[in-house]
C-alpha cells in the first residue's frame, strides 16, 4: 500500500509539473490547456500504450507453433509461469534485436504482453530466461506497466513543452519569469521530470525483482541473468530504444547502455544492488534451484552457463 501511495504521489507531482509548465508558458490559459492535454494523454496511454510500444520496437507475436524450438520453449515457459502465479496468460512477442533485453506492457493483467529480444534468448540459458520473464510478469501483476507508460508519457511531454518554451514567447516580459524564467524552465523542468520518473521506475524494478523471484522460485537465476544482460547490453546498441528513449524505463536493463555512457537520471537501479538483494532473498528460500529445475525438466542445466549459445 505504501508503494502504491508513493507512486500516486509522484504521478500527481508529474502532472502538477506539467500543468505548471503550461502556466509559465501561457499563463492561466496555458495551464488549462496543459491540464486538458495531461488528461488526454493519460487516457490515450491507457488504451493504446501496449500497441504503441510494441510497434516502436518492431515486436512480433509468437506462439507455441513457432518453427524454432527455442522460441516455442520460451512461449511455453511464459505461460507456465503465468499459470503458476494465477495470472491470465499474456501475449508473447519477440524483437529481432541483438541486445539482450525484455519488457512488459499493457493496461492490466487481462490485456498484457511480454516481449524479449532474440539476443536475450541466445545469451541466457532456460533457467535464466524464466527468471527474466518472471520479473516481467511481476510488473504485470503489480500493474506497473500502465504506471510506467503514463510516467514516460508525461515526462516526455514536459521535456518537449519545456524545449518549445522559447518559441512560445521567451521574450514576452509579461509572462511569468520573462526570458530568464523561460531559460530556467527549459533546464529545470526536464530535470525535475527525470528525477520523478527515476524515483518511480527504480522502486518498481526492485519490487519486480522480488516478485519475479517468487514467481519462478529461483532468485539466483534472475541474479545471473541480470549480470549477463548488463555485460552484453553494454556492447550492443539497441537502435529502436535509441530512437524512443522514453521507453527505456520499461526494459529490465537500461537499453541505452550500448552507447557506453551512463544516464545521469537512469531509471534503473545499479545491477550490483539488484543482484545483492536477490542473493539475500535466495539465502532465505528453501532449495530455489531444485524447484526451478523441476519446473523446466531434468534436461535443463541448473548450473550457470559460461557460453552465450542458444538453448533448446
Amino acid at each position: 500500500m505504501h508503494n502504491h501511495l508513493r507512486t500516486f504521489t509522484l504521478l500527481a507531482a508529474l502532472t502538477a509539473l506539467f500543468v505548471g509548465v503550461g502556466y509559465l508558458i501561457g499563463g492561466a490559459g496555458g495551464m488549462l490547456i496543459a491540464l486538458v492535454l495531461a488528461g488526454g494523454m493519460n487516457l490515450f496511454s491507457y488504451w493504446n500504450s501496449d500497441k504503441i510500444v510494441l510497434k516502436m520496437h518492431g515486436a512480433q507475436p509468437v506462439d507455441e507453433t513457432h518453427a524454432e524450438p527455442m522460441v516455442r520453449n520460451f512461449v511455453r515457459d511464459v505461460f507456465d509461469l503465468a499459470d503458476g502465479a494465477g495470472m491470465p496468460r499474456p501475449k508473447v512477442y519477440l524483437m529481432a534485436t541483438d541486445q539482450p533485453n525484455a519488457f512488459a506492457t499493457g493496461r492490466n493483467p487481462e490485456n498484457a504482453a511480454v516481449a524479449a529480444t532474440a539476443g536475450l534468448l541466445r545469451l541466457l540459458d532456460r533457467r535464466e530466461v524464466r527468471g527474466v520473464m518472471a520479473h516481467e510478469l511481476a510488473h504485470v501483476k503489480n500493474r506497473d506497466t500502465l504506471t510506467m507508460t503514463v510516467t514516460a508519457t508525461i515526462a516526455g511531454a514536459i521535456s518537449a513543452l519545456a524545449n518549445f518554451a522559447l518559441f512560445f514567447g521567451g521574450n514576452d516580459r509579461e509572462r511569468p519569469g520573462g526570458l530568464i524564467g523561460t531559460l530556467a524552465l527549459m533546464i529545470l523542468a526536464p530535470m525535475a521530470a527525470g528525477l520523478v520518473q527515476m524515483a518511480i521506475s527504480r522502486g518498481r524494478e526492485y519490487e519486480a525483482d522480488r516478485g519475479g523471484a517468487e514467481i519462478c522460485g529461483d532468485p539466483q537465476a534472475l541474479a545471473d541473468a541480470l549480470q549477463k544482460i548488463e555485460r552484453y547490453a553494454r556492447g550492443t546498441v539497441n537502435l529502436a530504444a535509441e530512437r524512443n528513449p522514453a521507453t527505456g524505463q520499461m526494459f529490465i536493463i537500461n537499453p541505452l547502455a550500448g552507447r557506453g555512457a551512463d544516464n545521469l537520471f537512469s531509471t534503473h537501479p545499479a545491477t550490483a544492488n539488484r543482484v545483492a538483494a536477490l542473493m539475500k532473498m535466495a539465502g532465505s528460500m528453501a532449495a530455489p534451484v531444485a524447484r526451478a529445475a523441476r519446473a523446466v525438466g531434468t534436461a535443463v542445466p541448473v548450473t550457470r552457463r559460461s557460453d552465450p549459445g542458444p538453448w533448446g
